[in-house]
């Protein structure tokens, strides 16, 4: 099974537009989001450089085609790109408005225009961060808790359980209509960073979203099937192999319990399969009922080791990613570090011992 989700100043006042009342959910004026200006930059622009964070999942790359293709609605030229390595992950694929990608070295150096899509950082864009950079005017579009800061015009709200809430208010506010391809991806995102909607940041709000949605015409079922119901024959096998080596540490996290486990490049390539099918893991290994916090650390095609942390609610794995260099949320999030996967693991172990102020 596998599954798609979980990588300079802002402007200090946001205003809404006349008559644009904020969406339950989303700040208004006074949440600092400057709606306003983000429509006005988009609307006076020829070219618009759409780029998401490198190894895009569900949320990344749906908002991202879902925002290109309202761009290119309302007349504009679109590209959109993520930095290398510049591949769709095969369970992504069936996403509509991919005949607006383009390879990364084919974004302009330095871009009129250019929207950030689910980035933290601007080190999160790879080897577009120096194109965003340059960019004239830069708009952020991101919900993460550990986003850093930058960009010019800054649409970042926390507490969005998704980008996708935040893209598809955009749309929204630029007077695009949803229809059934920019729903697809909109649906796409939202779904990812809910987990299907079972995680905590589920509101009313979501459904009302993905309601409207579905009355645009996505199909819950092709999605859901796209997203985690479908694999090839090896990824059960390396997940057999993944579910094998897992160890339970009953008293780490500060005794809520860690279960973690490991996939080496060598156990993939033995099955033939590619590093963008291993999502799903996590899902299997967080079911664990002796333990809050689940990791599963990958082993990219460069040699490092991605490492993927869930948690139920009673730690935040958030804070321990972002001391070790990444980022995410309190529930999940995400690091990449070189080095020998007991030494990492051991890094963070220490990390969830270390109580943030919520957990003390």
């Amino acid at each position: 099974m596998n599954g798609a989700g979980a990588s300079d100043g802002a402007r200090p006042n946001g205003t809404e537009g006349a008559g644009s009342p904020a969406r339950a959910g989303l700040p208004d004026a006074a949440g600092a989001m400057d709606w306003d200006r983000a429509v006005e930059l988009i609307e006076a622009a020829d070219e618009v450089c759409l780029a998401c964070h490198i190894a895009p999942d569900g949320d990344a790359l749906g908002s991202m085609l879902a925002l290109a293709q309202a761009l290119h609605a309302m007349g504009k030229r679109c590209l959109a790109s993520f930095g290398e390595p510049f591949a769709v992950p095969a369970i992504l694929r069936f996403l509509p408005g991919q005949e607006f990608l383009v390879e990364p070295a084919r974004m302009p150096a330095a871009p009129a225009l250019m929207i950030s899509l689910d980035a933290a950082g601007q080190a999160r864009l790879g080897t577009l961060a120096e194109a965003a950079g340059r960019a004239e005017a830069l708009i952020v579009v991101d919900h993460h808790a550990s986003n850093v800061g930058f960009g010019g015009v800054r649409l970042v709200d926390p507490d969005a359980a998704a980008t996708a809430v935040l893209v598809e208010e955009l749309i929204r506010r630029l007077g695009v209509p949803l229809d059934g391809d920019i729903a697809q991806g909109l649906y796409a995102g939202l779904a990812s960073d809910t987990g299907s909607f079972k995680y905590p940041c589920t509101t009313p709000e979501v459904h009302d979203l993905a309601g409207r949605l579905l009355t645009a015409g996505v199909r819950p079922e092709a999605v859901s099937r796209e997203l985690w119901d479908r694999a090839p024959f090896g990824y059960l096998q390396v997940l057999a192999g993944a579910l094998a080596r897992a160890r339970l540490e009953r008293d780490a996290a500060g005794g809520h319990g860690l279960v973690w486990t490991t996939i080496a490049r060598s156990d993939r390539e033995a099955r033939d399969v590619p590093y963008d099918q291993l999502e799903g893991v996590i899902d299997q290994l967080r079911r664990t009922d002796e333990a809050e916090v689940a990791v599963v650390l990958k082993e990219n095609d460069r040699g490092e080791w991605y490492v993927s942390t869930r948690a139920k609610g009673a730690v935040d794995v958030g804070r321990a990613c972002v001391e070790l260099g990444g980022g995410g949320h309190r529930t999940a999030a995400a690091f990449t570090m070189g080095g020998e996967p007991a030494w990492i693991i051991d890094r963070l172990r220490a990390a969830l011992r270390e109580p943030g102020p919520d957990e003390e």
